[in-house]
């Protein structure tokens, strides 16, 4: 009994591998031509690279994956997937970029503002620095990891970023 059990934990320990393996890329996925008329061939190698790390992330195998991860030792356990954790205060293990859009119109930031990313994370101004933008509807946005375990977003097209921390 001991021995299916240590048999069953290396199975799904295995899985997120095994996720990642059956990953593909999306000019492998796609033909030259639905490439080309999709607009993809226009996007530079570091936002294809952030394109397809946000499908591997994303994509039904590795949520699956999660999951049964999550119910390892539970007879029966919901299908959860667990929440992203990044940026929370006592959840630095994944430091790993995050790109998404900001929801609604954006100007720039000025001590105090509060952005509310697509992908549901929820960030605030940590520094006094003000900053002023053209009005952009639902800009890309870039929070990367910084010194001493802060965090800076960044928009598109733009050669400023701003410390943040994560509220939601």
């Amino acid at each position: 009994m001991n021995k299916l059990l240590v048999i069953l934990s290396l199975m799904l320990s295995a899985t997120p591998l095994y996720a990642q393996e059956r990953f593909s890329s999306v000019e492998e996925r796609m033909t030259g031509k639905e490439f080309i008329e999709t607009g993809l061939n226009k996007l530079t190698e570091a936002e294809l690279a952030a394109l397809n790390q946000w499908l591997r992330n994303h994509s039904v195998a590795t949520l699956e994956s999660a999951a049964a991860q999550s119910s390892v030792g539970s007879a029966v356990a919901p299908a959860v997937v667990a929440q992203d954790e990044r940026g929370f205060e006592g959840a630095e293990t994944d430091r790993s970029l995050i790109t998404s859009r900001l929801v609604g119109e954006f100007d720039g930031w000025d001590g105090e503002t509060i952005f509310e990313l697509e992908n549901g994370m929820v960030w605030k101004q940590d520094e006094t620095d003000k900053f002023f933008t053209r009005n952009l509807v639902n800009p890309m946005v870039t929070v990367k990891s910084g010194l001493f375990n802060s965090w800076r977003l960044s928009v598109d097209g733009y050669n400023k970023s701003v410390k943040v921390k994560r509220i939601q």
